[in-house]
């Protein structure tokens, strides 16, 4: 099982940091999304929501899970 690609589809690298300035990976993390594990890749995104974070100023949102009744 693979996850998701954080993909979306604004392509551009950042000169200053190397990274795409849609989903903050590296060029060679590009490169390496499908060979990755499904740990790997879920450890880099937790990695691209800090990085977002801190070049956006925002900040993850909380998922709130529902209780049960």
């Amino acid at each position: 099982m693979t996850l998701p690609s954080p993909c979306i589809s604004i392509c551009q690298i950042d000169p200053e940091t190397g990274n795409c300035l849609g989903c903050y990976r590296s060029r060679r993390e590009i490169a390496r999304w499908s060979a990755m594990s499904t740990y790997e890749q879920a450890e880099l995104l937790q990695d691209l929501k800090q990085r977002r974070s801190e070049k956006t100023g925002l900040h993850p949102r909380r998922i709130r899970r529902r209780q049960k009744k």
